[in-house]
């Protein structure tokens, strides 16, 4: 089948959004039979210049949090039928992990994110994540809106 995704990675954060995307990764995952849920988190160092000693005395309690995270969503997967599920935990800025460098983790067939995962404010000085997985991505890319399934 040539439109069969063998490799599906979703972006998670803990945001509503990526929730959503989550969700609907869930749903991809199971129409692929046989494909491989990729669950990412990024654990955002984009602020550790500007805030290195906060960063430092942070770096463990952010790493748990994206652990649970992790662990929380390959729970969800898993009870929903998907059985083939892997945790990508990295760091980094995440519009250049997502972007740029997911293939040092992975060879996704399709990506799914949320359509925002960061404030107005950020987005306008910075640029969003997804719209820089949409420009560089090698692969399809399914940015996500609402709940719906």
């Amino acid at each position: 089948m040539s439109n069969h995704y063998q490799n599906i990675v979703v972006a998670v954060d803990g945001s509503k959004l990526s929730d959503y995307a989550f969700k609907k990764a869930i749903d991809v995952a199971k129409r692929n039979v046989g494909s491989t849920l990729h669950i990412i988190h990024v654990i955002d160092t984009s602020v550790a210049t500007t805030f290195d000693m906060l960063y430092d005395n942070m770096v463990e309690l952010i790493r748990k949090h994206g652990e649970v995270l992790l662990d929380s969503c390959e729970t969800q997967a898993k009870d929903a039928g998907i059985e083939k599920v892997e945790k990508i935990l990295t760091k980094g800025v995440p519009k250049q992990v997502l972007s740029k460098k997911l293939h040092e983790h992975v060879q996704p067939d399709l990506i799914i994110c949320g359509a925002t995962g960061v404030n107005a404010v950020e987005q306008v000085f910075l640029g969003s994540n997804t719209e820089a997985i949409v420009r560089h991505a090698k692969c399809d890319v399914l940015v996500v809106r609402t709940p719906e399934a």
